[in-house]
């Protein structure tokens, strides 16, 4: 079932410091934002915007989402965290998303957008992580990427080879994006790197205040 057959019509904590001299109320743009990132098109959240009497064009929608900048929140202090990356395209490139998930709440704790993957990067990912949250006595889940467990040593950070289990965690949410992203091929085209790493960490602030 589509994300946005869970809403209802309670705020989600969209912060939209960011308005200006915009005349569209701040309700229709915090709900034309969340179902845009829960599943509906541009253009479908412009028809929603419609029925409202509101007309907007779809470069409006996609700049109030880039906008809001919305990330997953700090402060949490997880016992396992599933730690993965996938692919991503942004037109004929791959790039890479790498995230870290709670698997007991299934909410992302972090996501980030690389170029390539390899120890370095990781371990970009994993300082960022520690910034924002209490993983130092976290147990790290990871398939057998040598790029991992190496950066995951060099942070001497706990880690633990584990196939199934609570690693699917970060897998179904995997899952998940890439259903999002490639329910409407054009998602990430023309896209610059961090206009698609600002929708996805906006996806991922979304998914934690949904699920």
């Amino acid at each position: 079932m589509p994300e946005f057959d869970r809403l209802d019509g309670s705020s989600i904590g969209i912060e939209l410091d960011f308005v200006e001299r915009e005349q569209t109320p701040r309700e229709l743009m915090e709900l034309s934002i969340q179902l845009q990132l829960c599943g509906l098109s541009l253009s479908d959240t412009v028809s929603v915007l419609e029925c409202f009497g509101v007309e907007r064009a779809r470069s409006t929608v996609h700049n109030w989402v880039q906008k809001a900048d919305l990330q997953p929140a700090d402060g949490a202090q997880p016992d396992h965290i599933a730690l993965d990356e996938t692919v991503i395209h942004l037109d004929n490139q791959r790039y890479w998303l790498y995230a870290a998930v709670d698997p007991e709440t299934n909410k992302f704790l972090h996501v980030r957008l690389f170029p390539t993957r390899n120890e370095g990067v990781t371990s970009i990912f994993l300082s960022e992580l520690t910034e924002k949250h209490d993983v130092d006595d976290a147990m790290f889940l990871v398939d057998s990427g040598p790029w991992l467990k190496a950066a995951l040593n060099r942070h001497s950070l706990r880690f633990r080879h584990e196939t199934h289990g609570n690693r699917n965690a970060v897998e179904r949410l995997f899952q998940e994006v890439k259903r999002r992203t490639y329910q409407f091929g054009n998602c990430f085209r023309n896209a610059e790197p961090n206009t698609a790493e600002t929708w996805l960490q906006s996806y991922a602030y979304v998914w934690n205040q949904l699920i």
